[in-house]
Formats: structure tokens, C-alpha cells, sequence
């Protein structure tokens, strides 16, 4: 073949080479292709005893974690963001009677249903949130619409309310948190409330003909606090995390815990960590847990293990208070660390397999 016949196919060859080359060095190219995507979770911790679980119930427990990881892998294996494997896999748990948070939501002293959620991406340090929502079927999504369309990082109550509608987010009925679990776990806590109105002759009725299934033998003590929450690492290197509670059983004047605080339920910073925690609410503000955590990682240069066993189990410990946290590192480790007896919790893998826990062993 003459030369200036083969001269324009090199100059092809050599154009798509240098092409291939320029776009295999553009920053990022070489995390998208080589770094593995990863998730985790918990659905709060506590005073979680296998003498207070069925074999029934703690295999429900497994399985909806089991569900609730296998959502956002499959979306973090498919190339979508941390922040929307983070929404499908904590709602999945909103979903659920099981945790504190959406359907499972706890009773206020007032006899409603108070919910708070929060998110946070870990590039840009974005986040959104909202606390005392009543009538919001999966308060993750509105706390991630706080983030992307508006100008704010929390909103609350009736407004917030009034924002969700605007963006379309699912509405539903008050009642449609109502769960008898929750209702009994109340009214017991009324019987001994000095504070609280009497109960009417149905309330303690209704209390003292409560189903076995509804024994306090049957379900872990979570009185006290419940949270649901999800940490992941997309294949841009980008961390995320999320947190969604019903807050504390019988709380009072419109109290709001650590779920929605920024730096103290939830945090994610691409440069340490991400991290979802759940407890004892007003310890976790007060100590900043989830920023305090990162902060060392990425200050004192110590693994995510030893920083988040730092802040939970010496001080936390210290203060007196109870409660663990979820956490994910840039290289897409899961990390666990909690004082309490329990805590749900679950991981997927490098290999994709699914691991829950729930007892303290």
C-alpha cells in the first residue's frame, strides 16, 4: 500500500491514542474506574437483648437490613450517586414498623407522630434537613430536597410541610403512622409519667388487654431513642450520609434530637468520612459526634476505627451517654462503634456480600 494511502489511517490511530490518554489522565478518571463502590447501615441502637427477641422477630430484623443494603448497592453498582443510594435504602427502613423512623415512628407526649431526617454529600459539604414533620411519608426525601432546591439547611414543622408540597414530595395522613407497637409503648410510659394527663378508661383498657405480641419481652427496650441511617461510597469517590428518627418515645415540647443536626447526627466530608449515628440525642448535639469524628480523622491522621471508638466509647462514655454510629471511609471501609448493648446494623462487601448484626458481640 503507498504511503500517503497508509498516512491518514496513522494519523487516525495516533489521534485516538493520545485522545485515550488525555481522558485516562483528567483528574478523577482513574477513581471512577478503579474505585469500588460500598455500603452501610444501622437501625439504631440500644438496650437490644436476644432474651427480648423471637426467632421470628430477629429474623425480620436481618432480613429487612438485608433488603435495605441490596437497594442501594444495586444503585451504587450501577453508577448512580451516594446520595440516591443512601435515599432508596433508608426508605426502605422508613417503610418498615420495625425502625423508629417513617411508619415505625414512636409517640410523642402528645399522642402524634414528630419526624425528623437529614443527608449530606461529602464533595461540596452540601446538606439538607428538617425536624417535626407530621404528615411526610419518607422524610429522607424531603431533607434531600432541602439540600438541591432550596437555599436553607433545615426547615421544620408546618412549613417544611408546606415546601414538600411544592416539590411533590408523598404526603400522607397522620394516622398513617399509627402502629399498634408504638401506641402501646406510650401508654405504658403514661402509666408512670408524673407529667402526663390521666389516661381516658379505653387508654387503660387498652393497656392492660395489649397482645403478648406487644410485651415488652417481645421487642428491645427503645423508650429512649431510635434512628435509622445510611453511610455509601458511589464510584465517583464521592461519601454520603443520611439519618431518619421518630425521635424518643413520649418526648414534650416539640424537642428535636441529633438525627437533623448537621455535624451532630449526620455528617460526610469526601476528605475523612461519612458518618450516621443514633442515640441518646441531646449527648450526641452536645459532643458533636459525627463532625468530632471526622475532625479527627482528619486532623489527628488516625484510622475511622480508632476516631469513632474515641468519641463513643471514651467520650461519650464519659458524658454518661449511650449510642453508636455508622461510619464509611474514603476507601470505602464500613466502621462500627457503639457503647450499647445493640445496634442494627449491616454492610455489603467488596465481594457483594451481605453481613447484619444486631446483638453486641
Amino acid at each position: 500500500m503507498h504511503y500517503s494511502k497508509v498516512k491518514p489511517i496513522l494519523l487516525l490511530l495516533k489521534t485516538a491514542i493520545i485522545s485515550f490518554l488525555l481522558v485516562s489522565a483528567a483528574p478523577g478518571f482513574a477513581e471512577k474506574q478503579n474505585n469500588k463502590v460500598a455500603i452501610a447501615i444501622h437501625g439504631g441502637a440500644g438496650t437490644i437483648l436476644k432474651s427480648n427477641m423471637t426467632p421470628e422477630l430477629e429474623a425480620a430484623y436481618h432480613k429487612k437490613m438485608k433488603q435495605a443494603l441490596s437497594a442501594g448497592y444495586k444503585l451504587l453498582k450501577q453508577g448512580e450517586s451516594s446520595i440516591k443510594a443512601i435515599q432508596a435504602t433508608i426508605m426502605i427502613m422508613e417503610d418498615s414498623e420495625l425502625f423508629n423512623a417513617g411508619k415505625g415512628a414512636v409517640f410523642t407526649h402528645h399522642k402524634t407522630n414528630e419526624l425528623d431526617a437529614s443527608i449530606m454529600e461529602g464533595r461540596h459539604l452540601n446538606a439538607g434537613a428538617i425536624a417535626g414533620v407530621t404528615k411526610v411519608k419518607n422524610p429522607i426525601t424531603l431533607a434531600h430536597a432541602v439540600m438541591v432546591k432550596s437555599n436553607h439547611v433545615m426547615l421544620s414543622g408546618e412549613k417544611a410541610e408546606t415546601f414538600a408540597k411544592k416539590q411533590s414530595i408523598e404526603m400522607v395522613s397522620p394516622d398513617y403512622f399509627y402502629t399498634e407497637r408504638r401506641w402501646q409503648q406510650l401508654l405504658n410510659v403514661l402509666k408512670d409519667d408524673s407529667d402526663s394527663t390521666q389516661l381516658s378508661e379505653d387508654e387503660q383498657q387498652s393497656v392492660s388487654q395489649a397482645s403478648p405480641f406487644m410485651s415488652v419481652q417481645r421487642w428491645p427496650d427503645d423508650k429512649k431513642f431510635g434512628t435509622v441511617g445510611a453511610v455509601a461510597l458511589d464510584v465517583n469517590g464521592d461519601l454520603a450520609a443520611g439519618t431518619s428518627t421518630g425521635g424518643m418515645t413520649n418526648k414534650k415540647f416539640g424537642r428535636i434530637g441529633d438525627s437533623p443536626i448537621i455535624g451532630a447526627g449526620t455528617y460526610a466530608d469526601n476528605q475523612s468520612c461519612a458518618i450516621s449515628a443514633t442515640g441518646h440525642g441531646e449527648f450526641f448535639i452536645r459532643a458533636a459526634v459525627a463532625h468530632d469524628i471526622c475532625a479527627r480523622v482528619l486532623y489527628k491522621k488516625i484510622p475511622l476505627q480508632q476516631a469513632a471508638d474515641e468519641v463513643i466509647m471514651e467520650k461519650l462514655v464519659n458524658m454518661k451517654a449511650e449510642g453508636g454510629i455508622v461510619g464509611m471511609s474514603p476507601k470505602g471501609e464500613p466502621v462500627f462503634s457503639f457503647n450499647s448493648a445493640g445496634m442494627y446494623r449491616g454492610y455489603i462487601d467488596a465481594e457483594g456480600n451481605i453481613h447484619t448484626a444486631i446483638y453486641n458481640q
